[in-house]
């Protein structure tokens, strides 16, 4: 029998993307000019004690740097003073303890663009490790009761690849239970046409959820799964719709219709963030592992921003 010939792709903007790839490494692209105008904190926070000097501008800049160039703190607080004394600027930089302590209470701000079309969106999610052991002392000893993991959760705009929701919880919370807090995090005018996850995501929850966006569940039934009972006007639930469609031509079939395959592209974004960065975490407490998991998200979505390759097929 003749092997299946493995699908081969070519890259049809190989010149911008691999002037995005350079661009990636500029340091202008992460400490640009409007980021030096907000870098320090204008107003007060109205608690005792002194202001701070700081906004969350300079801070998050200062930790995105940290994370995109893998730094020790103190390292981040010598990186940084050298830019300011290439660049001559008059700005005061951050002591690696200030780096520390703030970290544990940033609000990052993810970056990503407004899309004026509804968004088909994908979701997904992976564990990031946490106290990492050895591979070698795993296999010799076993893992260690404090071995532990996070989950990192995404929503992924399967057009511009971009991360538009980010949620970190503890490695036994479900898939299922985030997924509205996910769609909380969309902006009012985000219009919503699909939301594409995998079976862990059947759930009424879920489905209800992605109805209130007035948007399309592209979630595959699990095995056995019976129809759901009819909306209050009479209307077939979109849930019993797709275990109707299933049922008639395969689920498969149902799949490739659908469109449900480019799910895939949030399993590609996962992979891009341990690639581009560290399938683990360094820091300590939870807090600021959360903020050090959507620093990484957010780095990410801006360099996507700056352009991402386009592929065909080749026979």
């Amino acid at each position: 029998m003749d092997k299946k010939k493995k699908q081969r792709y070519k890259l049809k903007n190989w010149s911008n993307y691999n002037q995005a790839l350079i661009n990636r490494g500029s340091l202008t692209l992460w400490f640009e000019e409007s980021m030096i105008k907000q870098w320090h904190q204008p107003e007060k926070t109205g608690y005792r004690g002194s202001p701070m000097t700081y906004s969350d501008t300079a801070i998050q800049c200062a930790l995105t740097l940290r994370e995109l160039f893998k730094l020790p703190l103190r390292a981040t607080q010598g990186c940084l003073l050298s830019l300011v004394q290439l660049l001559k600027l008059s700005i005061q930089i951050p002591h690696y303890s200030t780096l520390s302590r703030r970290q544990q209470t940033l609000e990052v701000r993810l970056p990503r663009s407004s899309s004026r079309t509804p968004r088909h969106l994908v979701v997904d999610s992976t564990g990031l490790k946490v106290y990492g052991e050895g591979e070698w002392k795993v296999r010799k000893h076993g893992a260690s009761k404090r071995r532990t993991w996070r989950k990192l959760h995404i929503m992924v705009d399967a057009q511009t690849q971009e991360v538009v929701a980010v949620e970190m919880t503890a490695n036994f919370v479900g898939d299922s239970e985030v997924l509205p807090d996910l769609l909380e995090q969309l902006d009012e005018h985000d219009q919503v046409a699909s939301v594409a996850a995998d079976g862990a995501y059947d759930t009424i929850q879920c489905h209800q959820a992605i109805r209130n966006k007035g948007a399309d569940a592209l979630i595959p039934p699990r095995e056995g799964a019976v129809e759901w009972p009819s909306d209050e006007d009479g209307r077939t639930h979109p849930r019993t719709a797709i275990v109707q469609r299933c049922a008639e031509i395969g689920r498969k079939a149902w799949k490739q219709e659908s469109g449900y395959h480019q799910r895939s592209l949030a399993e590609t974004a996962m992979f891009r963030i341990k690639t581009l960065f560290s399938g683990q975490l360094k820091n300590r407490t939870f807090a600021a592992q959360m903020v050090e998991a959507y620093l990484r998200v957010g780095a990410m979505n801006k360099m996507t921003g700056l352009g991402m390759p386009e592929s065909y097929s080749v026979s």
